[in-house]
């Protein structure tokens, strides 16, 4: 909403038309200034035979006019509360408070899964140390035949070897059986690299032992398992898969009622390479549901937390609700006003000016309801235990979270010391993103060069995600040495290739194209400050709206009724159409 009052500050209209991209609606022609000459001059839209009433005119200009006034002007014109004002005030702090209580239970969900996942390796892995998780592997038939029955072995022993409480999952694996071990290989393969032959039929065979620990402890356990013959000649991996139960009690400590989870346990030594190298790693996935019967001295069932999710998903609805109106209200209004100048003056209005009826920061805010409403309903579901999706959840409640602060700018714009900002954004942003088109294109023809040629040399340039991120760290002036120091032992041509290639993107993109991109903000920034210098150009809808007089507190916007003065009024200083214009 911008306001409308009197023409104090009327130099700062050119700003609009620069950061809105509305240059198609400044008159130049000799047409276009006369008609400026005349609005300035309070004069009417000449018709073909006759004047336009005076009346509806009038009418039409004070309805844009208290439209586009600020929430403080409309309490001065009408006293109207500024309940949208209030409403999006306490969604900030509701949902924020939401984002904050998902957060300590997300935080205690993943710490849960992480340290389990942790264990697990300790477990199951054979002489495992985390600092060689990435490059953990074995390169002997007898390690990999240790590795496995170490891991099986340590499964059946789980109830008397580790210090947490995990139950076996009966059923699930191989014949009925509780682990699954299995091996792929290919149908034949022989491999003979002293006479450079080898025949293989690529289609894969999978070979499968299931294991069952016993149910009663002191039985002893099964050996049948280590009759598994390793095909190592055609070998593609060996995995084991399993399944154990948890519960987290660690949530009491948030009021919660503890959760139950299935941890699915994959551990796999892949040998598809035949290189020798036998890599080793451990998957682990969990599922969450709600325990049976679950008991807590002292602890009843609480609904406050469902009744606070409620309450959120009704404010961002009832803001919806209130959001959608204004954009309709907004349309309404543009059919309007085409109207008019269709039919009175015979032409038509430009699309920046349509535009200027659709409030952007509205469409930011309904879209950041619906996040939080869509958040909300799965947020209601995980704490019934009806649903796990913990990250899907959490993105949808931090992006609406992240909406709803950035819409207070909208509020901070009523004021010109801060308007400065969205301002300098708006009149960049076009160039700004030219100039990011252009310079994507270099960018990516570099993450493309980089992964192909310095790829199996450098551990940084082995994915194209992996290159991005180096490239972009190198814009920003990090881990330099360590990129260059990092190359592999290669031959002399990939080596004076990677010099040159880290050298030219690094003067090209630190010392060329950063300080384009800040002299864009910059230029656009000083342009602003020395708009009021210029010659004032203003659109259509502006010079129509202008030729309003009536200050907001002058009472012609409500009938004879007064309101006393609001706590919610922002600032007694009347906003002027045109400073508003900076912002809508």
């Amino acid at each position: 909403m911008a306001s409308i009052g009197h023409k104090n500050t009327l130099e700062q209209d050119d700003l609009s038309s620069v950061s809105d991209g509305s240059a198609d609606c400044i008159r130049g022609h000799a047409e276009q200034n006369n008609y400026h000459d005349s609005s300035h001059n309070n004069l009417r839209f000449p018709v073909a035979d006759h004047w336009v009433a005076a009346d509806q005119e009038e009418a039409i200009r004070r309805k844009l006019k208290y439209f586009f006034m600020s929430p403080c002007d409309k309490y001065h014109a009408k006293g109207r509360k500024p309940y949208k004002l209030v409403l999006q005030l306490i969604k900030i702090i509701i949902v924020t408070a939401q984002l904050v209580l998902f957060g300590l239970s997300n935080q205690v969900v993943v710490t849960f899964k992480e340290e389990n996942t942790m264990t697990f390796k300790h477990l199951f892995l054979k002489d495992y140390d985390e600092s060689s998780d990435d490059s953990f592997a074995v390169y002997t038939q007898k390690d990999v035949y240790e590795h496995i029955f170490y891991a099986v072995d340590q499964y059946l022993a789980l109830p008397e070897t580790t210090v947490g409480r995990y139950a076996y999952s009966y059923g699930v694996g191989v014949n009925g059986s509780a682990l699954s071990l299995c091996q792929q290989y290919y149908k034949r393969g022989r491999i003979d690299p002293a006479n450079d032959t080898f025949s293989i039929d690529p289609h894969v065979i999978t070979d499968c032992v299931g294991v069952n620990p016993m149910l009663v402890p002191s039985t002893p356990l099964p050996t049948s398992y280590k009759n598994f013959t390793l095909k190592f000649h055609k070998l593609i991996n060996v995995t084991i898969e399993f399944q154990l139960k948890a519960i987290n009690i660690q949530t009491i400590i948030n009021n919660e009622i503890p959760d139950c989870y299935t941890f699915y346990i994959t551990i796999v030594l892949d040998n598809k390479a035949h290189s020798g190298k036998v890599k080793i790693w451990l998957q682990n996935q969990a599922s969450i549901k709600e325990c049976k019967d679950p008991s807590v001295s002292g602890h009843a069932e609480n609904y406050t937390r469902v009744a606070f999710d409620v309450a959120v998903a009704l404010v961002c609805m009832l803001s919806l609700l209130l959001c959608g109106r204004s954009i309709l209200r907004g349309i309404v209004l543009q059919q309007e006003f085409v109207q008019l100048f269709r039919e009175n003056m015979n032409r038509k209005v430009c699309w920046a000016d349509r535009l200027e009826f659709i409030n952007g920061w509205y469409i930011l805010l309904i879209i950041s309801d619906i996040l939080t409403i869509t958040g909300t309903v799965i947020k209601i579901g995980i704490e019934s235990k009806n649903m796990s999706s913990y990250d899907l959840c959490g993105i949808l409640l931090g992006t609406s979270t992240l909406l709803v602060w950035v819409g207070v700018i909208r509020y901070l714009t009523f004021f010109q010391k801060y308007n400065i900002l969205i301002v300098t954004l708006r009149a960049a942003f076009p160039n700004v993103i030219r100039f990011c088109c252009c310079v994507a294109v270099i960018y990516l023809g570099y993450c493309f060069c980089g992964w192909i040629v310095l790829g199996p040399y450098h551990v940084k340039f082995r994915s194209l995600s992996m290159v991005s991120e180096c490239l972009f760290s190198l814009i920003n002036g990090d881990d330099m040495f360590v990129t260059f120091s990092g190359m592999q032992e290669s031959s002399t041509l990939v080596w004076l290739f990677s010099q040159v290639y880290l050298y030219t993107f690094i003067s090209l993109f630190i010392y060329m194209v950063l300080s384009l991109f800040i002299a864009l903000i910059t230029g656009a920034y000083e342009t602003i400050k020395h708009q009021t210098q210029e010659p004032i150009h203003i659109t259509d809808l502006h010079a129509f709206i202008a030729e309003c007089k009536d200050a907001p507190n002058s009472g012609k916007f409500r009938g004879l009724e007064t309101s006393p003065c609001s706590i919610f009024c922002c600032c007694d200083r009347t906003t002027t159409y045109e400073d508003v214009l900076l912002v809508n």
